[in-house]
């Protein structure tokens, strides 16, 4: 698809502002991100668009013994069953199965593709959501990372929603629907199991392009069903809470990626209370699960923060304490 094409394309999909606004932006990270200038200069200056790292952060993990086993634990996927109580879940719904991906990076190296695809194939699932950050750099050719998807999703049940992360370009909403992947974009839909329905809603990158708008993706959904929204960052959690959102599925933040014993994050890189950052949490009356990814970012390193796979099952029962 050329860019003519794809422009077009994408203004047919999502409308021309938001297609104006995405490729631009896009556009203007390409252009700056090595040039340090405006808005783009202090963004290459975040550790996801600062290369040095890439060799500073092995280095210091050779010097101290640790980058054997950190770049091992990249490829220790584990899972996680996950419990969330909805109160007021219709019965059926009642132990739907979620198959939360997040921060995949899947064109990383081909050991990652492996380990991942080998996590998720024994998997049982009722439909699967992916929560954004495709791509392992932040600019450049996303053919590899679709190739890599298409493998992966083989193994996904259907059906399998989405939504782009601060790392992913929009070009690979039409590669990711060419697989079947519905790519939520501030948008809902609703899906049915059981005999009852809830809304799925959207949105896009809230972290780095700012377009995520939880309002436009929930106008029109039946206020009376479960809502659960789908963001690449946990930074919209307010918005969600007060837009009365059931349950928010995330990721972005690779719980720290690199952490200190007790699995305590030297870095969120999120604007967010550190609570949000990784696993179950709750604000007010919305649940939330924040996943440490699969993959990793900036370097294929992990320290006392595994990568996961997470299957959420829903329960109208709230656990005893």
């Amino acid at each position: 698809m050329t860019d003519a094409e794809l422009k077009q394309w994408l203004e047919a999909r999502l409308g021309a502002v938001h297609a104006r606004q995405r490729l631009g932006l896009e556009r203007e990270h390409e252009d700056d991100l090595f040039r340090g200038s405006g808005t783009s200069a202090r963004k290459f200056f975040h550790p996801e668009n600062w290369y040095a790292m890439q060799r500073f952060i092995p280095w210091v993990l050779k010097l101290t013994g640790l980058w054997g086993r950190a770049q091992r634990n990249t490829r220790d996927i584990r899972v996680v069953q996950n419990r969330i109580a909805l109160p007021g879940l219709p019965a059926g719904l009642e132990g739907l199965r979620i198959l939360h991906l997040s921060d995949l990076h899947i064109d990383a190296s081909e050991p990652l593709v492996e380990a991942i695809i080998q996590a998720v194939q024994p998997l049982e699932h009722d439909l699967c959501v992916l929560t954004g950050d495709y791509r392992f750099e932040t600019h450049g050719d996303p053919s590899r990372a679709i190739r890599n998807l298409e493998r992966l999703r083989a193994c996904l049940a259907e059906p399998v929603y989405a939504v782009l992360g601060n790392h992913d370009p929009v070009a690979l909403l039409p590669a990711l629907e060419g697989m079947g992947v519905r790519v939520l974009m501030n948008e809902h839909v609703c899906v049915q199991h059981g005999g009852d329905r809830f809304i799925l809603a959207g949105i896009d990158d809230v972290h780095y392009f700012g377009l995520g708008n939880v309002e436009k993706a929930l106008t029109g959904a039946d206020g009376d069903l479960p809502l659960i929204l789908l963001s690449h960052s946990p930074e919209i959690y307010r918005q969600a809470a007060h837009a009365g959102v059931d349950l928010m599925l995330c990721g972005h933040t690779h719980g720290g990626q690199i952490c200190l014993p007790g699995e305590v994050p030297l870095i969120l890189e999120a604007r967010i209370p550190r609570r949000l950052g990784r696993g179950a949490w709750q604000y007010g009356l919305l649940k939330g699960y924040t996943s440490p990814g699969a993959g990793a970012s900036v370097v294929e390193a992990r320290l006392n923060c595994p990568p996961e796979v997470t299957v959420h099952a829903l329960t109208s029962t709230i656990p005893l304490l």
